[in-house]
């Protein structure tokens, strides 16, 4: 602890909710580099928004809210997403003087000394009173496992590489995961491909109509309530349905979004179920979705025999110094805005030596 540098409070990760906890921290009267420091792993700024394939372009993206006190505007609607948010995520750094540095690997947060967090990373130790956690779920691409998996001849990607359709021209493809990612992919795909076929573990949900307020509402309470539990949270996203756009009934007319249930085994060369039925592929792309990236946390043992960490609004119940943003009911854009501010507001008080228990309504409705 004595080589630690001390701060009152570290943000570990710079995507929408780190940013906008940073902000609020800096409007509070804290000064960066002095009082907080905003760590983040990433090569540049744009949070998980860098890595998106180059497919996904601006205009397909769903419910990018502005980050707080900076809109977004102009953005062309052909660009990718990688590049239009990543640049505003940078105009934003340099515009509020934020001071992210990267790139920085944080290994483990433990408890130090006087009270303070000892947060170990790949530029040094820093002792911190206090701690937001922003590292989303990029980082943490989940893959499931079945029979025979090891012995496909074929190729394997998940989400996290995916690389546009191009690269699947002429081929056989299953895509497995009834998400929006899913979808995405298979639509684009099914473009290109020889055949795809779509695998879902349960019937996929069609939204039709506005997504309001009260839907929005609904859709956090659920996921919050697995917080509250301490259960690992579901995204915002799973619980919502998915939006039934021009694009997406086209597909289901022409057959694309023809869903097949789960594989029981996958053989090497495709896929195969127990009543018989087979299906040849030379691409399986794994859509399944990611988990928190919060292993660094787990000197603290906050984890509940759930398997998630319990969360009241933004605080971990386990340790008042700790706030998750961007995790669970705050896992989207507007969400992980509001987030930000929540956590920094608990965050003053603790500082002050208050009670740090923030109220939940800077989280509803934490809207995709």
């Amino acid at each position: 602890m004595a080589a630690a540098r001390k701060v009152d409070v570290v943000v570990i990760g710079a995507g929408q909710a780190g940013l906008s906890g940073a902000y609020h921290l800096r409007r509070t009267g804290l000064e960066p580099d002095r009082d907080f420091v905003v760590l983040d792993h990433a090569p540049r700024p744009g949070g998980a928004w860098q890595f998106r394939w180059p497919s996904l372009t601006y205009g397909k993206v769903h419910g990018m809210h502005a980050l707080p006190g900076m809109e977004l505007t102009g953005a062309d609607d052909d660009r990718p997403s990688s590049e239009v948010i990543g640049e505003y995520f940078a105009a934003y750094e340099r515009t509020f003087d934020l001071r992210v540095h990267r790139p920085v690997e944080v290994s483990a947060v433990r408890e130090g000394a006087d009270g303070r967090l000892l947060v170990e990373t790949s530029e040094g130790a820093y002792a911190t009173r206090a701690l937001i956690n922003a590292t989303g779920t990029w980082d943490r691409p989940f893959w499931p496992r079945y029979p025979g998996q090891e012995s496909f001849r074929g190729r394997q990607l998940h989400t996290a590489d995916y690389p546009g359709p191009a690269e699947f021209a002429g081929q056989r493809v299953v895509v497995v995961g009834g998400g929006a990612s899913g979808t995405q992919h298979l639509m684009e795909i099914a473009e290109v491909a020889a055949e795809t076929y779509w695998v879902t573990r349960r019937p996929p949900v069609f939204r039709d109509g506005p997504f309001d307020a009260d839907r929005g509402r609904a859709a956090v309470a659920l996921v919050e309530d697995r917080v509250r539990r301490g259960l690992p949270p579901q995204s915002v996203v799973s619980v919502t349905g998915l939006p039934l756009t021009d694009a997406v009934r086209r597909a289901r007319e022409t057959g694309v979004l023809d869903r097949l249930p789960m594989f029981d085994r996958i053989t090497p060369d495709g896929v195969a179920w127990d009543d018989g039925r087979t299906v040849a592929a030379d691409v399986i792309l794994w859509a399944t979705g990611f988990r928190a990236a919060i292993d660094h946390l787990a000197p603290l043992k906050l984890r509940e025999p759930g398997g998630g960490i319990r969360v009241e609004g933004t605080r971990a119940v386990r340790d008042s110094r700790i706030h998750l943003v961007g995790y669970g009911p705050s896992a989207s854009t507007i969400g992980a805005n509001r987030a930000g501010r929540a956590a920094v507001r608990a965050i003053g008080l603790l500082l002050a030596g208050h009670d740090a228990v923030e109220s939940d309504e800077a989280l509803a409705p934490a809207v995709v």
